[in-house]
């Protein structure tokens, strides 16, 4: 998202919730969207004549030359996050619906593969199928599957960098299967894909909603089709034809009407497809006005074949009225929270799925919140629940200035130090291990089939968006840690960002690798550059080398063995794109990281939580002689 956009929507965050009616001067009234802007934005985005309105925030007019997309992004995961909090899914898409201008993707055209070449075949290996390589999660990826060997990583360029429009975040890790690459350009709502040799498009699936997750690949049942799996912003689960594109089915998985998410990928078993649900409330404890808070992580298993749902497990029980009110006197409900927003791990040998969750949004606190936990993968009974921090009760109402839906009675930590990433199961002749990083900076190490503590170790004291944010990667032997701590050292929090490396078996040390801030000749293109430049991405390792990214837009490349850096790339730039899209790299974070089939795969961009904007995917390959 360039500057003018940034800004522009940067202004929306002075918007508050009262209604100031709009003259209808052109018949926009009656669109549906019209009623539920002026109800909820108006008064801070009024006519075009208010002199007023332009010192505070854009006009209606102003607002309607932005994207469906800008406007997504700014409601759902920017600036205005918080205040469409309270809305519904079905009301935020019709105030996008209202506002935005004319779609125009006359960009795909030079996108496209030519006619001839516009084929994908799926007799070719799937290098990578799902986001977590296997079914362990473990990240780690052979030199087989990825086509690249450790020798190859000294000696990487830029093959080719593609660029969407009107992005200014890149989440979800691809699937690659032979020579296509299939990419979620979450921002722009597009699946596409990929020639993995070029960049451009054989295939582009239009979603009709936001897109959010990585992506799955396989066959949908015994004899089903191949199909691309993903989950969406709003709590819709696809299967679409790898082949061609086209949708197979879809699935509604919300049982909460408000706040559904699909952020981990979906994780395709067999016969079934295990769903993981953030539906938290989080977001809407920040309106003082709201009756915190409600929704709670769930697990939704799907019929691969058709969609059809099989069993929910659900984190806890739905928020009743506790009898408690906010210090502005508005009813308090609870239990709320226990999000999963991390991808399901299969234990096959135990018929068990794992997951981890996030914070209690409000009191009262369950142990199920900051918890890994094993289910039933055929009925989604719970097994046992490991609670990595207790009574870790926040909203958004806790930020530095408290709101009324901050839960303020003892006990909480208001600390928000969430599992961001998958339980990872490493399989030994000693005994299985399972393996979590959280927020908190711990590295925790199980027993699969109790969930007792193995061994811990703590990189700092972490952070809402510190300690291990989203995951961890793992070759058997050696775990590797990465934390991202953002900020500066005060009081008792000394950042620790880098990469930490353990011995699965002893959770001893092994190496590690302290990154610093580098601002020389990057702070004009770096948000934040002096206190965000940590490892916040999920790593990966591919042959000897382990892979890694700052939010800063450092890439990162480690000999896993010593810790020595083997290659280092700053995507923080302007590219020439293969589509002839103008493209511009930013931090590097949640799924970005990616390979197969002989190149590295790079989201960069990520303009969310401070981290600076981009939209460019860059696929990186070993120097040709």
């Amino acid at each position: 998202m360039r500057a003018s956009n940034v800004v522009l929507l940067f202004l929306l965050a002075l918007c508050t919730n009262f209604a100031v009616a709009q003259p209808d001067t052109d018949g926009s009234a009656q669109h549906p969207g019209a009623l539920v802007f002026q109800q909820n934005c108006s008064s801070c985005h009024l006519g075009a004549d208010s002199a007023a309105a332009g010192e505070i925030a854009p006009t209606v007019e102003s607002l309607q030359r932005l994207t469906a997309a800008s406007l997504e992004f700014a409601i759902n995961e920017g600036v205005m996050y918080g205040q469409a909090s309270v809305l519904s899914n079905a009301e935020k898409a019709a105030i996008v619906d209202y506002l935005a201008a004319e779609v125009d993707d006359s960009w795909l055209a030079e996108t496209m593969c030519a006619e001839a070449n516009r084929s994908v075949d799926l007799d070719q290996p799937a290098y990578l199928s799902r986001f977590g390589v296997d079914a362990n999660s473990s990240r780690n990826m052979s030199s087989v599957q990825a086509g690249l060997q450790t020798e190859d990583m000294a000696n990487l360029e830029l093959r080719w960098a593609l660029a969407f429009p009107d992005v200014g975040a890149l989440r979800a890790s691809p699937v690659m299967v032979g020579s296509t690459l299939f990419f979620s350009a979450t921002g722009s709502r597009k699946i596409l894909a990929l020639d993995a040799a070029t960049g451009c498009a054989k295939w582009v699936f239009d979603s009709p909603t936001r897109l959010r997750s990585s992506l799955s690949y396989g066959a949908l049942g015994e004899n089903g089709p191949n199909a691309i799996i993903f989950g969406d912003g709003e709590g819709f689960v696809y299967a679409l034809n790898a082949d061609t594109g086209a949708q197979i089915w879809s699935s509604d998985v919300r049982s909460h009407g408000r706040g559904v998410r699909l952020t981990g990928s979906m994780t395709l078993h067999e016969d079934k497809i295990f769903v993981p649900v953030s539906a938290s409330g989080v977001s809407q404890g920040g309106t003082a006005t709201f009756e915190c808070c409600v929704g709670h992580g769930e697990v939704v298993t799907l019929d691969a074949a058709t969609g059809a749902v099989q069993w929910v497990y659900h984190t806890m029980a739905e928020a009743q009225y506790t009898g408690e009110v906010s210090s502005i006197g508005v009813r308090l409900r609870g239990p709320s929270g226990a999000p999963i927003w991390t991808t399901p791990t299969v234990d096959a040998k135990r018929n068990t799925v794992y997951v981890t969750t996030g914070e209690n949004t409000s009191h009262p606190a369950t142990n199920t919140s900051d918890a890994i936990i094993a289910l039933d993968m055929d009925t989604g009974a719970e097994k046992w629940a490991f609670q990595g921090m207790v009574h870790d009760v926040w909203n958004a109402a806790c930020g530095r200035v408290q709101g009324p839906n901050c839960p303020n009675q003892a006990p909480s930590t208001l600390a928000d130090k969430d599992f961001g990433g998958s339980a990872v199961l490493v399989e030994r002749a000693e005994g299985d291990i399972l393996l979590a990083g959280q927020k908190s900076g711990d590295l925790w190490a199980l027993n699969p089939d109790t969930g007792a503590l193995l061994w811990n170790q703590r990189i700092g004291s972490g952070t809402t968006l510190g300690g291990n944010h989203w995951g961890i990667t793992t070759d058997g032997e050696r775990v590797f840690h990465p934390i991202n701590d953002p900020g500066v050292a005060r009081g008792s929090y000394v950042p620790q960002a880098g990469m930490y490396s353990f011995f699965v078996g002893t959770g001893e040390p092994s190496w590690r690798y302290k990154v610093e801030a580098s601002c020389e000749e990057r702070s004009e293109r770096m948000r934040n550059c002096e206190t965000r430049f940590g490892l916040s991405a999920t790593p990966l390792l591919i042959d000897g080398a382990l892979v890694s990214a700052g939010v800063d837009g450092r890439l990162y490349i480690f000999d896993k063995e010593s810790g020595a850096i083997l290659f280092q790339y700053d995507t923080v730039k302007e590219y020439d794109t293969v589509n002839g899209v103008p493209g511009f790299g930013g931090a590097i974070d949640s799924h970005s990281i990616a390979a197969g089939g002989g190149m590295l795969f790079i989201g960069s961009g990520y303009g969310r939580m401070g981290g600076t904007p981009g939209n460019v995917l860059l696929a990186f390959a070993p120097k040709q002689d």
